[in-house]
């Protein structure tokens, strides 16, 4: 979260950067199981990690426009 403060400009840059380490974490743990898994298995960890991504990206665009509403009304 400190980041968002230090780099208040580039938010969206962020969330790809945090979205692309994630994924490439998720290879990485994946390619370490013993018996190699089924690429189905691989698709289904990486839509999973994808879509959690993006469902917490919405959420804070959403937080963001809700703050923004709040300041315009006070």
């Amino acid at each position: 979260m400190a980041l968002f403060y230090l780099l208040p400009r580039a938010p969206d840059l962020l969330i790809l950067l945090t979205l692309a380490v994630s994924l490439y974490l998720t290879v990485i743990e994946l390619r370490e199981l013993e018996p190699r898994p089924h690429w189905k298995w691989w698709g289904w960890w990486l839509s999973l990690v994808f879509l959690t991504h993006f469902v917490g990206y919405l959420a804070l665009r959403g937080y963001s426009v809700y703050r923004r509403w709040q300041r315009a009304r006070a």
